[in-house]
């Protein structure tokens, strides 16, 4: 009877140690379940142009970025499958499964590498402080010490403004941002450069003007964001970004979007 007690008990700690082992499995694994399943669930916002947003024509989804995650995706020989969530919760949602990387402007910091990893860079940019066109009392980053900035409140641009003093006004996005400016109801955003170029090219009598750049790594650089500890993907990733620059691939959607080839900025 005892020698069947322990049995029991090595068999019981033996399936408690395989399961505990599976998730560890798994996790380590994302680029085998992507290849397995022949599709790549990528996590974007779908309103913040150009990188992510909706044409007016017809809905489609389109965007840098989209482009960029299309062309990922080729090179894995996988298709893409695109999850749209607002910005605030986009990047949590790696932490529950909803898709397998973030394609979504999402600068490279710190603080982010030490819960996600990054795939290298593939495009940069810089953080620009915009005013309204009227505007002569914000010079610089500094002049936002007790002003309303625009912004979405969890990204690298909020935490800019907050850092200089400003008063941060939750938005998804960067015309959301512009709009609330143009309106009157904050006294700044700071945001995409590209985005500000792309919105000056459709509207380009919109009153608003850029006064100060901030091009630190912190918002200059954006990578592909998957889950901690996923080697595989991440080299995957890399070669991949690396083969649409050496093909031309990048070429031809950095042009379509911002009408000049950005892969010398982060080679």
């Amino acid at each position: 009877m005892k020698l069947l007690k322990k049995l029991l008990l090595a068999l019981g700690l033996a399936g408690l140690s395989a399961l505990a082992g599976a998730p560890a499995l798994a996790a380590d694994d994302d680029l085998a379940a992507i290849q397995k399943t022949g599709v790549i669930r990528i996590g974007t916002e779908g309103t913040y142009a150009p990188f992510t947003f909706h044409e007016t024509s017809d809905n489609k989804l389109v965007g840098f970025d989209v482009d960029i995650g299309r062309a990922i995706a080729a090179k894995l020989g996988v298709k893409p499958e695109f999850v749209e969530g607002k910005w605030d919760g986009l990047i949590a949602g790696l932490n529950v499964n909803r898709y397998d990387v973030v394609i979504n402007q999402v600068g490279i910091s710190a603080e982010r590498q030490a819960k996600y990893d990054f795939s290298r860079p593939y495009i940069a940019s810089a953080a620009a402080l915009i005013v309204r066109a009227d505007n002569d009392s914000i010079h610089g980053f500094a002049d936002l010490k007790g002003k309303r900035s625009a912004n979405s409140i969890s990204s690298n641009f909020a935490k800019l403004a907050e850092r200089n003093g400003a008063q941060v006004v939750a938005v998804q996005g960067f015309n959301d941002a512009v709009a609330l400016l143009l309106a009157g109801r904050v006294d700044a955003t700071v945001n995409d450069y590209l985005s500000y170029l792309d919105f000056k090219k459709q509207q380009p009598q919109a009153k608003v003007k850029v006064v100060a750049r901030d091009d630190s790594a912190e918002f200059g650089r954006s990578g592909v964001l998957m889950r901690k500890g996923q080697t595989p993907l991440k080299a995957a990733i890399d070669k991949a970004i690396d083969a649409i620059i050496a093909d031309g691939t990048y070429k031809q959607i950095s042009e379509r979007y911002f009408g000049e080839d950005l892969a010398s900025k982060i080679r």
